[in-house]
């Protein structure tokens, strides 16, 4: 039976830069133990390279990370000065605003904040 999940995989070709993007520009926080897993809350994101396991390298495509955030139009400006570039304008979804990007990678992220309660 699954418990619970461990960590979310963030695929690179290049895991310093990854760290750096993750930890410096992003604001997370790395783990102690282990130099390339960081920590959004209570969930690891796991740093690796899957060339080196003989797996091809392919961003995270479409199953966008949601980075709570309290302000996205504020958090975006935040990372656009920090050389951030959005896809597009923000998303108001009538419960929750979404602007999305990438990590160097390629990998899929947003800022999430969600304003309406759920019903």
């Amino acid at each position: 039976m699954i418990r619970k999940l461990d960590f979310v995989g963030i695929p690179t070709r290049d895991p310093e830069r990854a760290r750096a993007f993750y930890v410096d520009t992003l604001g997370l926080t790395p783990d102690d133990n282990a130099p390339y897993e960081v920590w959004l809350g209570q969930t690891c994101l796991a740093i690796w390279e899957p060339e080196r396991f003989g797996m091809p390298f392919q961003p995270q495509k479409n199953a966008h990370l949601a980075l709570e955030v309290e302000d996205v139009e504020a958090s975006r400006r935040d990372l656009e000065e920090k050389g951030i570039e959005f896809l597009g304008e923000t998303i108001d979804g009538g419960a929750c605003k979404m602007a999305l990007f990438t990590d160097p990678d390629g990998n899929d992220l947003m800022l999430h904040h969600r304003y309406a309660p759920y019903d």
